[in-house]
């Protein structure tokens, strides 16, 4: 890149800055001017300089960090194992087009319901602790992947299977070098969207069944306010 060039792109980065300055300036003078309108208990409603002493509070302590390092410990968990879980049974399932009629009434059946509407069971079964969250992590991010894998493999073109036999290329290889890479945009594609509502759910997850977490310091700074 040239000197004229990057100095442009500095330009372009500083200006986008400005904006992103201004627009949190403006969220917080009309977060303060909603705090003193509204005559609302600051402990219930707390105005920006209580959030930021709060804030400052429980990194001084370290609670944050350690319940930040504990949500990505149940987030990587459970989205690893839904990732690979749906990549793998999805390769499969969009292969063996008849496998995938047999479950996809049900895969439809399931799909549509939220994470959260499975917390009961949930809790029910694995009782309080890490599994909950990691469960609802991987129910949120199990059913994105695995229905995109599946598309990606259905759709991939005729020609690319025509040549590969042609040249006498084996099952096992068909898989590793046509049928994963040809699909490989479509995967990623469903990570993507499963990365951001796995994180939605797993704050949702640790509300309910989690002593510890993101959640759980929510909740917990819900039952226990800072009194000013």
């Amino acid at each position: 890149m040239s000197t004229r060039g990057l100095l442009r792109h500095l330009r372009k980065q500083t200006a986008n800055l400005k904006y992103i300055a201004i627009s949190f300036l403006c969220l917080i003078a009309v977060w303060e001017l909603a705090v003193r309108l509204s005559g609302v208990n600051e402990a219930l409603f707390p105005s920006p300089a209580s959030a930021w002493n709060a804030l400052l509070e429980i990194c001084a302590d370290g609670t944050l960090v350690n319940h930040i390092y504990t949500s990505m410990l149940r987030f990587f968990a459970g989205f690893i194992v839904a990732t690979v879980l749906a990549v793998v049974t999805g390769v499969i399932f969009g292969w063996f087009d008849i496998l995938f009629k047999l479950v996809n009434p049900v895969v439809q059946l399931l799909r549509p319901i939220s994470p959260i509407a499975w917390m009961p069971f949930i809790v029910l079964m694995f009782g309080i602790g890490d599994m909950p969250a990691i469960v609802t992590i991987f129910i949120a991010a199990f059913f994105p992947v695995f229905l995109s894998t599946v598309s990606g493999v259905k759709n991939i073109p005729e020609i690319y299977l025509k040549v590969a036999r042609n040249f006498a290329v084996g099952k096992v290889e068909i898989f590793w070098k046509i049928i994963f890479p040809a699909s490989f945009p479509q995967i990623t594609s469903g990570i993507h969207l499963a990365l951001g509502s796995a994180w939605v759910f797993l704050v949702c997850g640790e509300m309910i069944g989690a002593q510890s977490g993101l959640g759980y310091l929510i909740i917990d700074a819900r039952n226990f306010p800072i009194k000013s």
